[in-house]
């Protein structure tokens, strides 16, 4: 691998610059962003140097119980944020939506470490197994995120439909499965989307990563493409089990539509 050009506090300083023109913009412009990008600005800096000594600290260490205890707290963190971003909830959504980005983030991961990735000196190597699991959760915590609230609104918005269906003798699953396939198409568009203009329109921040850092670009190229995979898999496992687990939870056995179980949070959050 090449030398690559190392950055200096200075130089990001340098580059920081370029946030001062927004805020200049947002002055003369009137537009009342400057605040708020000055606080984007602060938080995206303490926390990628929080995250940089934490994997440097990981990544010296070099145990897999601390590896997986890192995995653990970035996995339980995704769940939840996917919950928050949801504008309806539910008895047991928490533990639903949890239990989805858990499984299928880690059944991925697993499945790119010991089945693609075999390379590595070991199975935990904080160098693969972290940053994939992040881009992973990170994608996954959307199409979950997405699938759900789509999902939930669907259902409260066609409550008359769904509950005719079942007056006139359907099934529960007759009467979710257009509401479900229409929340698993809206939770996969995002990746979709991003596998259709990979390579034309942009370029990953990965494999933009690997390029500057100096590695060949067509192993650069090679690892993208299976993280777009990894990524969509997970996005796809992640949402329809999180659905499923919703279905089970909003429709009884009985095939009654629980409408008075969904709620909507209070204006605060």
């Amino acid at each position: 691998m090449d030398h690559y050009v190392e950055l200096s506090y200075w130089q990001v300083a340098l580059a920081a610059l370029l946030i001062v023109v927004n805020g200049t913009i947002s002055v003369v412009l009137r537009l009342r962003m400057e605040r708020l990008l000055f606080l984007a600005s602060v938080r995206t800096v303490v926390q990628l140097l929080l995250v940089g000594f934490v994997l440097d600290w990981v990544f010296r260490w070099d145990r897999w119980y601390i590896v997986i205890g890192l995995a653990c707290v970035m996995t339980l963190i995704a769940g939840l944020t996917a919950v928050n971003r949801n504008a309806r909830r539910y008895p047991g959504v928490w533990l639903d939506t949890v239990l989805s980005v858990w499984a299928s983030s880690w059944l991925v991961t697993a499945f790119a470490l010991f089945a693609v990735l075999q390379g590595g000196e070991k199975w935990y190597q904080p160098q693969y197994a972290i940053p994939l699991l992040g881009m992973i959760l990170g994608n996954t915590l959307t199409g979950v995120s997405v699938g759900l609230n789509t999902f939930t609104e669907t259902l409260v918005a066609r409550r008359d439909r769904v509950e005719s269906l079942l007056a006139l003798g359907a099934t529960s699953w007759e009467a979710a499965r257009s509401p479900i396939q229409h929340a698993v198409r809206t939770g996969m568009i995002p990746i979709i989307n991003a596998m259709m203009v990979v390579g034309i329109v942009s370029l990953p921040g990965m494999m933009t990563g690997q390029l500057i850092s100096g590695m060949d670009p067509l192993q650069a190229v090679k690892y993208q493409i299976v993280i777009m995979f990894f990524i969509a898999s997970a996005t796809s496992l992640g949402t329809v089990s999180v659905l499923s687990l919703s279905f089970l939870r909003l429709f009884s056995r009985d095939h009654q539509f629980l409408f008075e179980t969904v709620s909507t949070p209070p204006p605060d959050r």
